[in-house]
């Protein structure tokens, strides 16, 4: 099974008016293969990604549940777009 990635352009949207673009990310359940130095696959069940210490610290990129990276954990990006158009001149 293959992933596909669908690009839209949002470019004759973001002409149209002033716009402001707010992204939130997520890191959801752990993916790291605990089993691979013996070939196998086994993932440890993580579930959500919890930082160790405070934001701005070493501590912040390490979970807090299993342990691992916060590279391991699938990543989740929302993105919102919110549009001003009051402040276009009508043409």
């Amino acid at each position: 099974m293959t992933k596909k990635k669908i690009v839209v352009r949002k470019e004759a949207f973001q002409r149209a008016c002033s716009s402001q673009v707010f992204r939130t990310v997520r890191y959801a359940e752990c993916q790291k293969n605990h089993a691979a130095n013996i070939g196998g696959y086994a993932v440890d069940g993580c579930r959500e990604f919890m930082a160790s210490g405070e934001e701005g610290t070493a501590a912040a990129f390490s979970c807090a549940a299993c342990g691992c990276h916060r590279n391991f954990h699938r990543r989740e990006v929302e993105t919102e777009m919110v549009c001003d158009s009051s402040s276009s001149s009508p043409s």
